[in-house]
């Protein structure tokens, strides 16, 4: 076993934790994996991607189920809406080439990093029950041909649009939906991997063996799920992709201008962290600080008049 592929399965398990805990982020990290790591072609990667994600889903959906945490009937429908989405997008990624699905996907690795930053609203799970209610099924048809798209298309942006939608559509607690997506995500994946099948030659060899670390890796997930402060593994998941991300449209872009991208990033990111800091009293980077002032005891009272 060389140490290129002992590094693409250390890192495969990194897939299946995310997945396990956050219910998405999969193929965000699976495709710069094969990609970059195992040395996979751009729509090799995406193909790849959406097998190991959708198997790795469907073995993480058993735990989630058995903690009570999926809704069948939801998962199963906006997961067959998706599947149609995610074939054509698959059939439709064979014949793009393979720099320009690259920079979708990273454009998309951008989005899911901001959307992860801004976190989810947590409204019916501030200590009232979620209001559970009847699935609006054009509105269903419509998210999941969309996602189920994307999904198929670049091998990315299924989790973390599933699941505020199951969220918002079913009316399910965030526990519940993350479990719910893997449903929706494994159905999708399938179906998207059809279609690129039809244009697409795989190494099955590794794909299996990152298959099986994902594996592990989602087992751990779903064991730590609801253990850990999402809001801070969340953040600091974001963070990555966000790097992640800006990497792969820095290595899509012509030679001589990929100093100068990495460089108007940097600036760009400096700029507003100092924006956020000295012009923004609300600002998240000044939280911290400002809960530490906060929990400073206060001057015992005297009692006295």
């Amino acid at each position: 076993m060389t140490s290129t592929l002992i590094l693409v399965l250390a890192l495969s398990v990194l897939i299946g934790l995310s997945l396990g805990v956050l219910g998405g982020g999969g193929s965000i990290l699976t495709v710069p994996i094969l990609v970059y790591v195992a040395g996979f072609e751009a729509k090799e990667a995406i193909a790849a991607s959406l097998f190991v994600v959708g198997v790795t889903s469907a073995v993480s959906v058993l735990s989630h189920a058995r903690g009570g945490r999926v809704r069948w009937r939801t998962g199963l429908i906006f997961g067959a809406a998706g599947m149609a989405g995610a074939f054509v997008g698959g059939l439709l990624g064979g014949h793009i080439p393979g720099q320009i699905l690259l920079t979708a996907f990273a454009v998309m690795m951008v989005a899911t990093s901001v959307a992860m930053l801004r976190g989810r609203k947590k409204k019916a799970d501030d200590g009232a029950d979620p209001v559970q209610h009847e699935l609006p099924l054009g509105r269903v048809l419509l998210d999941g041909v969309i996602v189920g798209l994307v999904t198929g298309l670049v091998g990315a942006g299924g989790g973390f649009l599933v699941v505020p939608a199951l969220a918002l559509l079913g009316g399910l607690p965030m526990s519940v939906a993350v479990g719910t997506s893997l449903v929706v995500i494994a159905m999708k994946s399938f179906a998207g991997l059809a279609g690129y099948l039809t244009t697409v030659q795989l190494d099955w060899g590794i794909i299996l063996g990152v298959t099986a670390a994902a594996i592990v890796g989602s087992l751990i997930g779903s064991k730590l799920a609801g253990r850990i402060p999402e809001a801070a593994l969340r953040k600091a998941f974001g963070w990555f992709v966000l790097a992640m991300g800006t990497f792969v449209l820095i290595q899509q872009a012509p030679t001589d201008l990929r100093w100068f991208i990495a460089a108007a990033v940097v600036a760009i990111a400096v700029t507003g962290a100092a924006i956020c800091w000295f012009f923004i009293r609300s600002c998240p980077l000044r939280k911290r600080s400002g809960r530490r002032r906060s929990t400073m005891p206060a001057p015992a009272s005297t009692g006295q008049h």
